[in-house]
């Protein structure tokens, strides 16, 4: 028979951790080889650390037996942007069988992000794989981003994921009945401990401070660097109205280095102690370590590993905005916000909005995911309909736009009588008529 080997592929220091975690409870099989595939999907990964270069990561790289750079592979190519033509796919496969020494193998992917490149290359690359998912963080709790190929998606098992949200279930690849698999939480605190206990560089940070979260959302195109400037120093204006006068900042790995200049200039001004963290490690590294006594974020997945496994309190901040500046509605990034508003309390407090019920939340992602795919997920459309009827109101509407109700005929959008507007082309050149006349009025 065959040997089998099985190829894990991790992007980030969080997933391998994750996928360390899912083999110390047995999640997988036995089998006769196992890989650590890296991805490097920065920017510029030439100037950036890939996951096996982080400081953590030897107590996780005893888990394979051997460590593969998908970066070296295509190279000069970028992960993110390079997939085979299909009449070539043969000829990668042998090429990365002789490169890897796969022989006749039968190989098995264990993937995340699996709607785009790399992971989605990788098993095309493939075809013959059976295909695990695991989640690296809070989007496989809404809907598949891509119509994904039912080549590729009838061959995935299960997917793993973490308890981040516990009692809510992920909508990630149902459309393929794919089953949710629970990496135990127990499994995943062992493996961070091993992690921390060998980062050994961090810098003095003081105890029961608050820890601020950066995301680098201007590199997504959500905010502008100026807006993200000021959303950092509304994390700190609210840790500080809360009493906490030592803050420790935990920018993103790629972040300008301008975000920090301007936290040091408002630090002055309020005359609190900021220790800005310039080593890329884990925000669990720092829940181990010295465990702060507030961890601030907008959307962030450590938000929810503070509260849900370490029981730190949590606060957020921006999320109203950025549910308003999500374009398209289809954005992937819209459950991880929303489960963020909707669970985390609002670092500024006084908006007088309790968390929303768990057994509720389901339900309500559940509609949006209809609402951001309803071609993959046609069969939510009564689900959703029932859900918005009954609980559409002051406290969820931020979670819907008008319009892309409207335009899914969903309740909450434009009453049926006065729908056919936006569709009608007399309507829409009296509108522009009048728009034009009122230009010229104000010149």
């Amino acid at each position: 028979m065959p040997r089998t080997t099985r190829i894990f592929c991790v992007s980030t220091l969080y997933g391998a951790a994750t996928l360390a975690a899912a083999l110390d409870s047995d999640c997988f099989e036995d089998e006769d080889r196992a890989l650590l595939l890296v991805f490097n999907n920065s920017t510029t990964p030439e100037t950036t650390p890939a996951v096996d270069a982080m400081p953590g990561f030897e107590p996780l790289r005893d888990h394979f037996d051997d460590v593969l750079s998908w970066n070296e592979v295509i190279r000069p190519f970028h992960p993110g942007a390079w997939a085979p033509r299909a009449d070539d796919v043969p000829l990668f496969e042998r090429y990365l069988r002789l490169l890897w020494d796969l022989g006749d193998d039968d190989v098995e992917l264990v993937l995340e992000s699996i709607q785009v490149a790399p992971a989605l290359t990788v098993a095309q690359l493939f075809p013959e794989a059976v295909i695990d998912v695991y989640a690296d963080g809070l989007m496989s709790y809404g809907p598949t981003r891509n119509k994904l190929d039912p080549l590729i998606g009838t061959r995935v098992r299960r997917l793993l994921h973490l308890d981040l949200v516990p009692g809510l279930t992920p909508l990630l690849l149902t459309e393929f009945d794919v089953p949710a698999e629970v990496v135990p939480t127990g499994a995943f605190l062992k493996v961070m401990g091993e992690l921390t206990s060998t980062v050994t560089d961090l810098p003095a940070l003081p105890g029961n401070a608050a820890l601020l979260l950066g995301q680098y959302l201007s590199a997504l195109g959500i905010l502008s660097p100026e807006e993200e400037e000021d959303l950092h120093v509304r994390m700190m204006r609210g840790a500080v109205e809360r009493g906490h006068r030592e803050i420790v900042f935990k920018p993103h790995p790629t972040a300008p280095a301008r975000y920090s200049r301007a936290l040091e200039t408002e630090a002055a001004k309020l005359g609190v102690d900021l220790t800005v963290l310039d080593v890329p490690v884990l925000a669990e590294v720092l829940f181990e370590k010295t465990p702060p006594a507030l961890v601030v974020g907008c959307f962030s997945t450590a938000l929810f590993t503070a509260s849900a496994f370490y029981g730190l309190p949590v606060a957020r901040v921006g999320t109203v905005t950025l549910l308003d500046r999500l374009t398209p509605y289809q954005n992937s990034n819209r459950v991880p916000v929303v489960i963020a508003d909707a669970l985390l309390p609002d670092l500024a407090g006084g908006r007088g909005e309790d968390p929303i019920a768990t057994d509720t939340l389901g339900a309500l992602i559940t509609a949006i995911g209809f609402a951001m795919q309803p071609q993959i997920y046609p069969g939510l459309r009564p689900a959703a309909e029932r859900h918005l009827a009954a609980h559409l109101g002051p406290r969820t509407r931020r979670y819907f736009k008008r319009k892309r109700l409207t335009a899914l005929g969903l309740p909450g959008g434009i009453p049926e009588r006065l729908a056919f507007i936006p569709r009608n082309a007399t309507a829409r050149r009296v509108v522009r008529r009048a728009r034009a006349l009122r230009k010229a009025v104000r010149r």
